[in-house]
């Protein structure tokens, strides 16, 4: 039986069973509303790694609420994040849920990965030495790593359940879940990373790159899941920050540096990690969280 992870080694009462169970997120499905729990589990090349991060669910939870009340005017599938408004039996488990989970309106999810890309790094780096372009759209000449890009673009890719999510052209996307869809979500997803970029910036980090995803919640179009998160964004300290070099980042580099330094071949299962490289990690997580939003403050369990 599947329980909801919990660091404080609570056990013996009535377990929590999710529907859905994912690398990160556990997912309870209460019909017309969803129970979404952001786990410690950390995962890297598509596998889940045995050793969990220490708080990194509260962070992940912690941003998504605070930057969806920042962006009070962008509609959005939160109800509470305060386990006792939650219906029975989950308002009973304030130890397990509480910090770390998200009750919601479900949505008719939008089919699409919502990319953003205001710097040229990662995989966008490495498409542009090949061809000039990232995801179709052609860039100028003579661009380096980790280079501002003059303005933000959207580079949508499928939304894979299993597998890896595959880059395609806006044309591609509107084939897939429409074309006023397309223009929709490509102008929240371009309004809600400049406002964010620019917010961010004030606070000392720059957002590289971010995903957003949506769905239809009374026929609007409507943010969901994880909101510019360590997880789903690409965040630079403005002080490392230098064009030309990839520099580190806030989030589980350390892990994918620590993996690929032994050697392993990203076949599962995913070996352990030592404490040195799980207490760094965290330290990362959490500094992206005290950065962005000062006054949240989360429980220490490292």
């Amino acid at each position: 039986m599947t329980t909801i992870d919990d660091n404080s080694g609570e056990r013996g009462r009535a377990s929590l069973v999710p529907d859905f169970r994912g690398k990160v997120r556990d997912i309870f499905d209460l019909g017309d509303r969803l129970v979404i729990v952001a786990s410690d589990r950390i995962s890297a090349y598509d596998s889940i790694l045995p050793t969990p991060v220490p708080g990194k669910g509260a962070v992940l939870t912690s941003l998504s609420a605070a930057w969806t009340r920042w962006l009070a005017d962008v509609p959005h599938h939160i109800v509470s994040t305060n386990v006792a408004e939650y219906p029975p039996p989950f308002n009973g488990f304030e130890r397990e849920l509480g910090g770390r989970s998200m009750l919601v309106r479900k949505a008719k999810r939008i089919d699409l990965e919502c990319v953003v890309r205001g710097y040229l790094a990662g995989s966008g780096w490495k498409e542009y030495q090949a061809s000039g372009a990232v995801c179709g759209i052609p860039l100028p000449s003579g661009l380096r790593q980790s280079d501002r890009l003059d303005e933000p673009i959207f580079t949508p890719s499928t939304k894979a359940d299993t597998g890896h999510d595959v880059n395609v052209t806006i044309e591609e996307a509107g084939r897939i879940v429409g074309a006023d869809t397309v223009r929709e979500v490509e102008r929240l997803s371009l309004e809600i990373y400049g406002r964010a970029r620019e917010y961010a910036a004030g606070r000392g980090i720059v957002i590289a790159d971010t995903k957003f995803e949506f769905g239809f919640i009374d026929g609007r179009v409507s943010l969901i899941d994880e909101v510019l998160t360590p997880d789903s964004s690409r965040f630079w300290l403005a002080g490392e920050y230098r064009p030309g070099i990839s520099p580190p980042s806030l989030d589980k580099q350390f892990v994918r540096d620590y993996l690929d330094g032994i050697g392993w071949d990203h076949a599962p299962p995913a070996p352990p990690l030592p404490a040195d490289v799980v207490k760094k990690t965290a330290e990362r997580y959490r500094m992206a969280l005290a950065l962005l939003f000062p006054d949240i403050h989360i429980e220490r369990r490292l």
